[in-house]
């Protein structure tokens, strides 16, 4: 087997292994193929090469299906990491990470107002304050459980946009997750956020494995909106203006 070191040392390898090792457990159930960890070495993370190919409607299709089998495997709680895994884990790119909060969380909306959306609008210098009483409008409708329904936490990649998702001859691979219990939506957000290759063919793969609550394509910025302030916090401009725009839709 082919293979490349990931140039990621310490708790931050610790962190990615971890999570690819999580979503990998869901394969043998259907679960979609992740990227192998092969060995922790002394300058990184010595993963298994993937030959990329070209995404086909077959494949995405397939992809889609995969994915909701690995969100079915579940998670301790929304907002918990992987198994075994203490203390937080960390999101966005290399040398430029933040902190990923987790807890547990019987509740989606707790949770995702709590870890996800309140700590990322504290990071961000250019809110004004009436954008700060904005998020925390919807930091309280999140609370009070608005748009929780039935579903149980689901085994998340966490940022699931276009760039994370290989494609290979024999299909569709996950690399550098940001792994924790959530709400399925967040992962086909995510998706949709920077267009997925044949996304339709995606999520109709996806329903035929697992049907979407009503009303999802509703909520597409809701659930987007975690990625969205990241990169808000990171990189600032039209990301700030962006969040605000998907927040006020939801308050």
């Amino acid at each position: 087997m082919e293979t490349f070191t990931k140039r990621t040392t310490g708790r931050q390898a610790d962190w990615e292994k971890s999570g690819l090792d999580w979503l990998a457990e869901a394969e043998n159930d259907g679960g979609v193929r992740v990227c192998r960890v092969l060995d922790v070495v002394e300058d990184g993370l010595q993963l298994e090469m993937i030959r990329e190919s070209s995404a086909s409607k077959s494949a995405a299709r397939a992809f889609g299906q995969g994915l909701a089998l690995t969100h079915d495997a579940g998670a301790d709680a929304f907002g918990s990491g992987p198994t075994g895994w203490e203390g937080d884990g960390y999101q966005g790119p290399a040398g430029q990470q933040l902190a990923l909060p987790l807890g547990e969380f019987s509740s989606w909306g707790a949770m995702f107002a709590k870890l996800r959306i309140a700590p990322l609008v504290r990071e961000v210098s250019g809110f004004t304050g009436e954008d700060r009483a904005l998020f925390g409008k919807l930091c309280d409708r999140l609370r009070d459980g608005v748009f929780d329904d039935d579903d149980a936490p689901s085994r998340l990649h966490g940022d699931l946009w276009a760039g994370n998702v290989m494609w290979a001859e024999d299909g569709a691979v996950l690399i550098d997750p940001t792994p924790y219990g959530g709400h399925r939506e967040d992962d086909l957000a995510a998706l949709a956020m920077f267009g997925a290759p044949h996304l339709g063919e995606i999520l109709d793969g996806y329903e035929e494995a697992h049907r979407l609550e009503a009303g999802w394509q509703e909520r597409v910025d809701l659930h987007q909106l975690h990625l969205i302030l990241l990169h808000a916090a990171l990189f600032g401009g039209g990301y700030e203006r962006r969040a605000i725009e998907a927040a006020r839709r939801y308050v």
